[in-house]
């Protein structure tokens, strides 16, 4: 008689295949809690901002407000209640030529994408950050980190042709809110590209709390001084505007809790799934955001260019992430990310913009 394989008991092996269904459950809520939360984020942010029950449009005063919360967080879940330790190898030397630069840039990036929220829908800004790639790819060409070829170059121009038919396509374009976005765009490229620097030349590994627990500190010190003359004497003088404590509290929990959902996203997946996971992010802000706010009119031609310039970005990510394993041949499959590895500095880190 054939003694059954599970120990003649006569029950199905159906273990594995619960904990392989209950791993993908798990995969899969923390991917769709990533476009949530995400996505909120950026529709929470426009809604502070130009919200006529609240009447808060200081966008430089929100994001400094994000960092002084990240900050505090981090040196209480670090020096604190010491749940998470800080990852050692920070000099005054490396503090100063590589996180001040990264914080700055940082701090323009969020001042500058919120400030375009003022003058121009979710939707169209979206769509002009799809030029992201063409911007990182340039500047790291300029910086020696990236290699001109042909292949490139034609990703780039397809990025570039899908943001101008977009961008000839939006009804109510706003001059002000592109010349701040596309300022977000460069300042957001060269924080990346500082970051690559701050992997590759000086060697230090941070996960994501440590990253955060330098670089925020900086961010918010950056912010407050155009906080300090640029909105404050606007806030003193302004009677109008009321951020209900909860409000604030909620706004700067979700930035926080955004970045902590991408770390969990790429620490259970990979950088690919990472990457296209933020493709059907932005395509579902921008679909929401037709719905939801009464300045975003989405035309024929707004989609198709959107379109053309997300295939552009696909083809992008998908050169680059073919390109770095070749690079280290003992990274793991799909550029699978640790938590202890380098690269959750870069690709959370690049995600961060769509936080504050």
């Amino acid at each position: 008689m054939e003694r059954s394989s599970n120990g003649g008991s006569g029950k199905p092996p159906v273990t594995e295949s619960k904990a392989a269904w209950r791993d993908g459950a798990v995969t899969y809520f923390h991917l769709l809690f990533y476009i949530a939360i995400s996505g909120g984020q950026i529709f929470f942010n426009k809604w502070v901002l130009s919200s006529k029950e609240i009447n808060f449009p200081y966008p430089v005063a929100l994001t400094l407000l994000h960092m002084v919360f990240s900050s505090v967080v981090c040196f209480a879940i670090t020096k604190v209640f010491k749940i998470i330790k800080i990852e050692e190898g920070m000099t005054t030397d490396i503090y100063i030529n590589s996180v001040i630069p990264i914080g700055a840039m940082f701090a323009m990036t969020l001042w500058l994408g919120n400030s375009a929220y003022l003058y121009i829908s979710v939707a169209f800004a979206q769509m002009l950050k799809a030029i992201m790639p063409v911007a990182v790819f340039l500047l790291g060409a300029a910086f020696g980190l990236e290699e001109m070829s042909y292949k490139m170059l034609a990703i780039m121009s397809v990025i570039s042709v899908g943001v101008i038919v977009a961008s000839v396509g939006e009804i109510t374009i706003s001059w002000v809110g592109v010349v701040y976005q596309m300022g977000g765009v460069v300042a957001e490229a060269l924080r990346l590209i500082f970051i690559e620097i701050f992997l590759k030349k000086k060697g230090v590994k941070l996960n994501l709390i440590s990253m955060m627990y330098y670089v925020s500190p900086c961010s918010a010190l950056c912010l407050f001084i155009p906080w300090l003359f640029l909105e404050k004497p606007k806030m003193d003088d302004s009677i109008s505007w009321n951020f209900p404590p909860f409000t604030l509290f909620l706004n700067c929990l979700c930035t926080f809790v955004l970045n902590m959902s991408v770390f969990l996203v790429i620490s259970r997946t990979s950088a690919l799934t990472a990457r296209v996971t933020g493709v059907v992010r932005d395509w579902s802000v921008v679909l929401l955001s037709a719905a939801i706010f009464a300045d975003t009119q989405l035309t024929f031609i707004n989609i198709v260019g959107y379109a053309i310039a997300i295939a552009g970005v696909v083809a992008y990510n998908n050169h680059k992430l073919k390109v770095k394993p070749q690079a280290n041949p003992q990274q793991g499959d799909e550029n699978k990310v640790s938590p202890g590895n380098p690269r959750d500095v870069e690709i959370s880190m690049n995600s961060t913009k769509e936080a504050s």
